[in-house]
């Protein structure tokens, strides 16, 4: 079976990869332990070395992967670069924090010692997206490979040179040869390797049904898993807000990456005081964004990263607007080549549309008018979702009592849009998953607390 790579802007055929045969994959997990047990014995001196070299290695051939990362899923070429810079540094964030996050600790017991220490589990498998084929990857293998353990990864096809290319960063800054493998792979051999014992764990980041798919399979060999899944994110915009600062970090937070985030502002939910304010200025400026080939100049909307994933994202919205809801800007496939949607604005979204309760994966932002914070928490909340959320208010102390416990999810924030940071835990709720990555919480997922009990003869 051959995984051909098309260029989403294009159309065209950029590269093919033949399926690994069952073989070879299990030679490789093989490999990958072999080298996981020498791995594990390694000086955090020595793994933080190696990672701060894989940083230099990002930065100095940034724009060779933030090109490549264009070729073959669309993304703009600019933040391509970004998303390099973010994984370099990841790594040297866990590069400086990681001996100290793994130190063992003391525990007053009546033992004459007692205390907890951490190991690394094994071999992890990553299951991992597309949309960010580089950043999705590094925060969970910077902490897993600082914590000793090794990692295989099976990454979208529609990537698979980014997959490849990964597992040559770590080649190239040092690391052994078979620490960090790439598998060029479909799901009917996923799901053999997530049974494989020469497998510990498995990460995933993909959509819901994916990773019910995954836990699953996981949970019938007794592995543990870490599941970041879809998201509908609210952003909250309250009557004493800014209103052109939520505008402006509102339409970064729904059309960066072309849409295509599972912690993107998905859900603008604003009350009737600023509400009429709040939509015509965020149309405007939505109005202003220009999409185009991701790698020129000034374009800030590239295509979608597959042709049927734009086909599916219209249907929502088509469907949405036979239900009753209003298309303030955008809505209409472009004629021409390539996966292109237009950054697209809808309004009048009312319970049962699918774009009230449908994860919306591309350029589309959803307004919903409400009359309170009351009503705007009971909106927030009401899906199965619970990835992140953020509310707008100048009252810090009634925005900190709203992100700390009124929005359900794991994570949210006050005048600022959902995002990641290597030094803060990442992750959701309910139907968004379960599990950490990054920081502290991170880094503790793929490691056996171990208790040690010492006690005199």
């Amino acid at each position: 079976m051959a995984f051909d790579i098309i260029n989403p802007a294009t159309g065209e055929k950029v590269n093919s990869f033949e399926e690994m045969s069952a073989s070879e994959v299990q030679s490789i997990l093989e490999l990958s332990a072999g080298a996981q047990r020498e791995w594990a014995a390694t000086s955090f001196a020595e793994r933080s070395r190696l990672m701060l070299s894989v940083a230099r290695v990002l930065r100095d051939n940034k724009e060779e992967y933030a090109r490549l990362m264009t070729r073959e899923m669309g993304k703009v070429y600019p933040q391509g670069i970004a998303e390099v810079e973010k994984c370099a540094w990841g790594c040297e964030y866990y590069a400086e924090h990681a001996e100290a996050f793994l130190a063992s600790e003391d525990v007053p017991t009546e033992a004459e010692h007692s205390f907890v220490t951490y190991k690394p589990l094994g071999v992890v498998l990553a299951v991992m997206p597309w949309n960010f084929p580089l950043w999705q990857v590094f925060r969970f293998a910077a902490p897993a490979l600082m914590a000793g353990n090794g990692a295989v990864l099976k990454h979208a096809p529609n990537v698979f040179g980014c997959s490849l290319m990964m597992e040559g960063i770590f080649r190239d800054a040092g690391f052994p040869e078979h620490l960090f493998r790439s598998l060029i792979i479909d799901i009917p051999l996923t799901t053999e390797v997530i049974r494989n014992p020469l497998i510990a764990a498995v990460t995933i980041t993909s959509s819901v049904n994916a990773g019910r798919a995954v836990a699953s399979e996981a949970g019938k060999v007794l592995k543990k898993c870490v599941l970041e899944l879809g998201g509908s994110d609210a952003f909250i915009v309250l009557e004493d807000a800014d209103v052109d600062k939520a505008v402006e970090v509102g339409i970064v937070g729904r059309y960066q990456n072309s849409g295509q985030s599972c912690i993107a502002a998905k859900r603008f939910i604003v009350v009737d005081a600023v509400y009429d304010e709040f939509e015509t200025k965020f149309v405007a400026a939505v109005k202003q964004l220009k999409m185009g080939d991701p790698s020129a100049e000034g374009i800030y909307v590239g295509p979608q990263a597959r042709v049927d994933l734009r086909d599916g994202l219209h249907d929502q919205v088509q469907r949405s607007v036979d239900a009753g809801a209003k298309c303030l800007a955008g809505g209409q496939v472009p004629e021409g080549p390539g996966a292109f949607y237009p950054p697209t604005v809808l309004a009048g979204v009312k319970e049962g549309m699918a774009a009230w309760s449908e994860e919306l994966f591309g350029p589309v932002a959803t307004l919903i008018r409400v009359k309170d914070e009351a009503e705007a928490l009971q909106v927030a909340n009401c899906l199965d979702f619970g990835l992140g959320g953020a509310v707008w208010t100048q009252d810090l102390a009634r925005g900190e009592r709203i992100a700390a416990d009124g929005i359900e999810s794991g994570a949210a924030f006050v005048n600022d849009m959902s995002k990641s940071d290597p030094r803060m835990p990442f992750g959701g709720i309910r139907n968004s998953g379960y599990g950490r990555e990054l920081s502290i919480y991170g880094i503790r997922e793929f490691v056996n607390i171990h208790a040690v009990w010492v006690n005199k003869l």
